[in-house]
């Protein structure tokens, strides 16, 4: 290149005793950088494979954690909100009994349950514009003035409930293998799935109460009335199940809907039971007529209670909803004679006044024949002997007509049952919870785990080279310009004093 027409940089070296500029070629750099280019490469490409291996080894080596991508997608989730209505706890994902379930499952011992439980951690997924918008409000209310701190405020009530969590399985804590311990997270997904349509669907608890009773410990009058309590609670369940359920389902399990389950339940009541009601009334049958008499003396007292208690809250709320008055709304100038009119407006507690009267009026009515009821049973027991209420052929036909209910009952809760998860695991929960992306232990999971793990040793193990590689040209730049200035300098001065002086 043609020196007069290269690039220079121009450096100034200044101390206390001397000041001397001097110029770096730029062309010469880019000859020692071109000069060591070889190095360099030959020493990125060893850096690379050294951080490279080192990043893989120390990565396998640790065993690195393993990543699941579930999802819910049921009413109330975006509210923060579980099927029950109330607040939803991730945290129930690694609940103990789902993986003692899938520890079970996969036929391992259960010694290491809390610590796979301790090394698993479930963080929700909030999308980007959602959390742009948190920020933007939370800046608004830091920055905003007395006059407008409360608009602020309100703005900062606005929040985002996941409905996407990462579950990550940190299983360098326990003593499992990579492949075992991806089996281990991916079982407690799937068994999660099956201990959340027990948590939210079918009543269990519900069904075992009523199946669990053992009527012949009761006597006939008791046994009835349990069968009926426990016929009342499985009625009412179905009642509510068919008005949550908007598509008429019918189970491909047992062929029925709810409402078929539910005039079952009440063709038992009403022609079952009351046929057996009947036969032990009319007969005044009973295992031991003093004990029953007790009962009914009892049962009388407890109710008695009862229905002063109802009639005390009902005069109560009777006279609230008589002084209370609605909301009135007073509409200036809108009548059609130029006065003002007012309208009156519904309000909630007045509703709720209302309705709680009317329950209890329900309440008190049913309660005063219950009362009715147990006072005949009790005088009818009375005026018979103990001969004529234990005629062991009457007897034994009631146990026989017991037996039978209680068996059909028994067939009818099973029905509920599965008709019910049916119901909840095809329609109201089809999709409420998800594995989007299960955890992998395939070589591209790994590979993906060193890629991310390697970029920034690697950036700033290259990025050395690079800088010392740079430092070294330029270095050797200034030497060799500093060595060309002086050498011409040199020559220079060497010239100057072998030419002859001028005469005078």
């Amino acid at each position: 290149m043609d020196k007069k027409k290269e690039h220079n940089l121009n450096i100034t070296l200044q101390s206390e005793e001397e000041k001397s500029d001097f110029i770096i070629s730029i062309g010469t750099i880019f000859r020692k950088l071109k000069k060591y280019v070889l190095i360099w490469l030959i020493v990125a490409v060893i850096v690379f494979v050294a951080v490279l291996g080192n990043t893989a080894f120390s990565t396998i080596h640790r065993k690195p954690s393993l990543r699941a991508l579930v999802s819910f997608t049921f009413d109330g989730i975006e509210k923060g909100l579980d099927p029950a209505g109330q607040d939803f706890n991730k945290e129930m994902i690694k609940n103990p009994v789902v993986i003692e379930k899938a520890l079970t499952s996969l036929g391992m011992p259960l010694d290491e349950l809390d610590n796979i439980r301790n090394c698993i951690t479930i963080t929700g997924i909030i999308p980007s514009d959602a959390m742009d918008k948190i920020l933007t409000y939370k800046n608004v209310y830091e920055t905003a003035s007395n006059n407008n701190l409360q608009a602020a405020q309100a703005m900062l009530g606005v929040s985002y409930f996941p409905t996407e969590y990462t579950v990550t399985f940190n299983y360098s804590g326990t003593s499992l293998g990579r492949n075992t311990a991806v089996e281990v997270i991916n079982t407690i997904l799937e068994e999660f799935k099956n201990y959340f349509f027990d948590m939210y669907g079918y009543n269990e608890s519900l069904g075992n109460s009523v199946s669990a009773l053992d009527i012949s410990s009761y006597d006939y009058s008791e046994a009835i009335e349990v069968l009926d309590n426990s016929l009342d609670t499985m009625s009412k369940y179905l009642k509510q199940l068919s008005k949550d359920d908007k598509t008429r389902f019918r189970s491909s399990v047992t062929g029925y809907t709810f409402d078929d389950l539910y005039e079952a339940i009440e063709t038992i009541r009403s022609i079952d039971l009351d046929k057996v009601s009947s036969y032990v009334n009319v007969n005044n049958l009973t295992k031991d007529r003093d004990s029953s008499i007790a009962y009914y003396e009892y049962r009388i007292n407890t109710l008695t209670r009862r229905k002063t208690s109802i009639e005390e809250q009902l005069v109560s709320v009777r006279d609230s909803i008589r002084s209370y008055e609605k909301d009135q709304i007073i509409i200036f100038g809108n009548g059609t004679d130029g006065t003002d009119t007012q309208s009156t407006q519904t309000s909630q507690q007045y509703d709720d006044m209302i309705a709680q009267k009317l329950e209890l009026t329900n309440d008190l009515a049913t309660t005063k024949q219950n009362i009715n009821y147990y006072t005949e049973r009790r005088d009818a027991l009375k005026e018979f002997s103990d001969n004529d209420s234990n005629n062991q052929k009457k007897l034994d036909q009631v146990d026989k007509q017991l037996d039978n209910v209680n068996n059909k009952i028994t067939e009818v809760i099973e029905n509920v049952k599965l008709t019910a998860d049916d119901y909840y695991e095809n329609v109201t929960f089809q999709n409420a919870y998800n594995v989007l992306v299960p955890a992998s232990s395939s070589m591209s999971s790994t590979i993906s785990v060193i890629k991310n793990n390697v970029k920034m040793p690697l950036i700033l193990g290259e990025g050395a080279v690079f800088a010392l590689y740079f430092l070294i040209a330029f270095l050797d730049a200034i030497k060799t310009d500093s060595f060309d200035r002086k050498k011409k300098k040199a020559s220079e001065q060497e010239n100057s004093v072998g030419e002859p002086a001028e005469s005078i």
